[in-house]
């Protein structure tokens, strides 16, 4: 008799969504040498991730927005026309696959989705950028007011729908106006009076947009999608991941923005760990609902604020790491390995976070000492460094092979090591993406 997910140990969850990957049941290679160069590369992740010796250090080298730029479409185009951005990732991909044990489709939003829905929390190329920059801005701002704290607490769906929304995307403005889901359980005419609003013209052009947006979504989620199908029937696996922000970024980078966050950690502090400690379990049940819905076996975290210079270690240990480490043993406990990417300086940071379990944590350090990092995190969790952007600029190829080998040596000892490529955007010398899997092969061999 199967036993149930809800009796199973972490450990056990864990195999079934391993075995899924590897397995890959639902994907239909284009050869037998296919499914078999899938399984070894998946294989090479796996004990890799859970702390054993693999064959060899595997690479992950994904490119950035290298990628169209080599494909000859810029972001500006990509971000409206779906095809010629995946014409453009395809041909990168059939050239560069060989220099990768990872491969992703292109990582690109649908500009015309913005566009829909009037998002203010992005700036792109042709939309507040010019046509030619090749990146896109967030927009950092206090969408959410210290005054509203009380509200958000009392119920952040009705925040969300009621307050946020229309505050952040100029074309649902008119979802002000609507009254709170929870008067449909009135007396009376409880769902009448919710429906009330839906009579106002700007409230239903509201609603026809956010639907337009969704049909929208689902053109570039289809093409997308056929295009990560494309690269797992070549034998190239993803880490299939969910993502979450913790929860203290959450609230700094799109509620109270950097500023208010700052002052609520000396004015609200109680709201603002109230307020995180919600972010938190919504975090969890929506991330868990995404990974149901796509067999992820992983969960990414780009951690924003909790670098050394952002907050002071007290402010860390209060504000930051505990409310963090409680969506990553939740997302542990189902049986995923997590993935937080500790971006600026974690120097300080380096003990706090050894406190997970074994094996279960793969964290990417951005400007953190390696050897460091390796001495105190890489004893019990695997580890990835990015290698600077401005390394991958300004460096010959063989002064950057050099680091990248230098790398090896001091990080893969033991296993649990990872070796991660940095995006490029449309720089002609392409050797500097290949060598990442040159040195790989020769000096990343576990004998």
């Amino acid at each position: 008799m199967e036993k149930e997910w809800s009796a199973m140990t972490p450990e056990e969850k864990r195999e079934v969504r391993f075995k899924k990957w590897l397995e890959a049941p639902e994907v239909n290679f284009i050869s037998p040498k296919a499914k078999k160069d899938y399984q070894t590369r998946v294989k090479r992740f796996q004990d890799t991730l859970t702390m054993k010796i693999p064959d060899r250090v595997p690479v992950s080298n994904g490119g950035g927005n290298f990628g169209m730029y080599y494909g000859g479409c810029d972001l500006h185009t990509a971000m409206y026309d779906y095809d010629a951005l995946v014409k453009a990732w395809m041909k990168f991909f059939n050239d560069f696959k060989d220099y990768s044990d990872t491969f992703g489709g292109p990582g690109v939003y649908s500009a015309k989705v913005f566009e829909i829905l009037g998002y203010k929390l992005y700036k792109w190329p042709g939309n507040g950028l010019a046509e030619d920059v090749d990146m896109f801005q967030f927009v950092e701002g206090e969408y959410m007011s210290a005054a509203d704290y009380d509200d958000f607490l009392r119920d952040p769906s009705d925040y969300a729908l009621r307050t946020f929304m229309p505050r952040t995307s100029v074309n649902l403005k008119a979802f002000e106006n609507l009254v709170p889901f929870t008067s449909m359980m009135g007396m009376g005419y409880g769902a009448v009076n919710f429906a009330g609003p839906a009579g106002n013209p700007e409230v239903w052009k509201a609603f026809e947009t956010l639907h337009e947006a969704g049909l929208e979504m689902a053109k570039w989620g289809k093409k997308m999608g056929d295009c990560g199908r494309q690269i797992l029937e070549a034998g190239y696996p993803g880490i299939r991941s969910a993502f979450a922000l913790a929860p203290f970024d959450s609230i700094a980078d799109i509620l109270r923005g950097t500023s208010g966050t700052s002052k609520d950690m000396y004015r609200n502090p109680d709201k603002l760990l109230a307020a995180m400690d919600k972010v938190a379990d919504i975090t969890i049940k929506n991330t868990l609902n995404t990974v149901d819905a796509f067999g992820a076996v992983c969960v990414g975290l780009p951690l924003h604020k909790g670098d050394d210079v952002f907050m002071s270690d007290k402010q860390f240990e209060k504000f930051y790491w505990p409310s963090l480490k409680k969506i990553l043993m939740a997302f542990i406990n189902e049986g995923l390995m997590v993935n937080p990417v500790a971006e600026g300086k974690y120097e300080r940071r380096l003990e706090a976070i050894t406190d997970m379990p074994r094996g279960w944590v793969h964290w990417t350090f951005d400007e953190t000492d390696m050897g460091r990092a390796k001495k105190i995190v890489g004893k019990n969790q695997c580890i990835s460094g990015i290698i600077p952007y401005s390394m991958m600029l300004t460096k010959s190829t063989e002064e950057l092979r050099d680091y990248v080998r230098r790398r090896i040596e001091i990080c893969a000892d033991g296993g649990g090591f990872i070796l991660s490529g940095h995006a490029l955007t449309n720089e002609k010398d392409y050797d500097k993406i290949k060598l990442f899997m040159e040195v790989a092969e020769k000096y990343g061999t576990y004998k």
